[in-house]
């Protein structure tokens, strides 16, 4: 390409004004969102479609992968570290997801904060993220109007201090036995035909997901298969992952519904323990002992038909002021989420 092309074309994405951009994309996902909370769920595919479509989502999509992103400049199988201002407009005319076919996701490893082992990453290539990006600006707005109000991690809006404000007011006025809990290998282990007849979208935004979860990884020139899991690394991955936990909180609170008459006579559903969750990490708290290990048994039920397990080497039964005896081991008072 010319250096006169390039020239032609680069002021017109900077002078893009991404204001606009912004309140078009947003003005789509709160459709989606509001048609999702009023039970109209085929409105809300019809809008999906809509957005996926929209050449302002593709600018946006482009844009937070080649700018906002702070991965941005790890390259993908494809080399591709950045795109060019004229590149980038070209991929957002290009960019459709008929035809599309995602490429094999790159291995990089990179080291646990303060441990000697290290985290396998598989990145996508430039234009894999970018679509990623573009179908998780469709999907999260459908989530997002479902997701249990306890999950936090990865969440718009929603942040690790929000959880661990909501667990000092659940064990501030009374204290609280507490499970203390890890999944293991959570993005690793996630069962694809789970996940696949859970995420409920349009057909052809499934049939993209499945290439992405079973593109399969190259490592050192080695080609591996991709059989489980949600790759650390991809952009749509901690959504996947969150709609794949979604429901856990909601199978204990159906285990262990509690109501309170009001003054009026009508009931009101409570419950008396609490389950929070950040990503891959939880807590379950509650006043009764017995309560607490029957929600570790309901979780690792349910976690199980997820792919998942608990971590045991990562998850603990404490109490909030005291230390209790648990299996033969003393436990101190007190926990560290997060």
């Amino acid at each position: 390409m010319s250096n006169a092309s390039i020239t032609k074309t680069t002021p017109e994405w900077n002078t893009i004004n991404w204001a606009k951009v912004q309140r078009k994309v947003f003005k789509l996902q709160k459709r989606i969102f509001q048609a999702v909370k009023s039970g109209n769920k085929v409105k809300a595919k019809k809008l999906q479609k809509l957005l996926l479509k929209s050449h302002y989502a593709k600018l946006l999509a482009i844009r937070k992968v080649t700018q906002d992103n702070q991965g941005k400049k790890t390259a993908g199988v494809d080399g591709k570290k950045v795109l060019r201002p004229n590149q980038r407009l070209k991929l957002a005319k290009e960019l459709a997801l008929k035809g599309y076919k995602a490429k094999a996701l790159r291995r990089v490893w990179i080291p646990k904060p303060g441990r000697d082992e290290k985290r396998g990453l598989g990145i996508p290539t430039m234009k894999d993220r970018v679509m990623q990006a573009l179908v998780k600006s469709a999907l999260e707005p459908y989530w997002e109007a479902q997701f249990e109000g306890t999950s936090y991690g990865f969440r718009p809006g929603k942040s690790a201090h929000d959880a661990i404000s909501v667990i000092f007011n659940a064990i501030n006025k009374k204290a609280k036995y507490v499970l203390d809990a890890d999944i293991a290998k959570c993005f690793d282990k996630i069962n694809h035909d789970y996940l696949l007849s859970k995420v409920d979208c349009p057909y052809n935004i499934k049939r993209i997901i499945k290439q992405w979860l079973e593109c399969g990884v190259m490592d050192n020139g080695i080609f591996e298969e991709t059989n489980s899991g949600t790759p650390q690394g991809g952009v749509i991955s901690p959504l996947l992952a969150n709609i794949a936990l979604h429901g856990m909180i909601k199978e204990v609170e159906n285990h262990f519904p509690s109501t309170k008459l009001k003054e009026d006579g009508t009931r009101k559903t409570r419950y008396r323990h609490k389950i929070i969750r950040y990503a891959d990490d939880f807590v379950a708290l509650h006043e009764d002992y017995d309560v607490i290990l029957q929600c570790k048994t309901l979780i690792a039920q349910w976690l199980d038909k997820v792919g998942l397990k608990i971590k045991p080497s990562k998850t603990r039964i404490c109490h909030t002021l005291k230390d209790v005896e648990v299996n033969g081991k003393m436990e101190n008072a007190g926990f560290d989420f997060l």
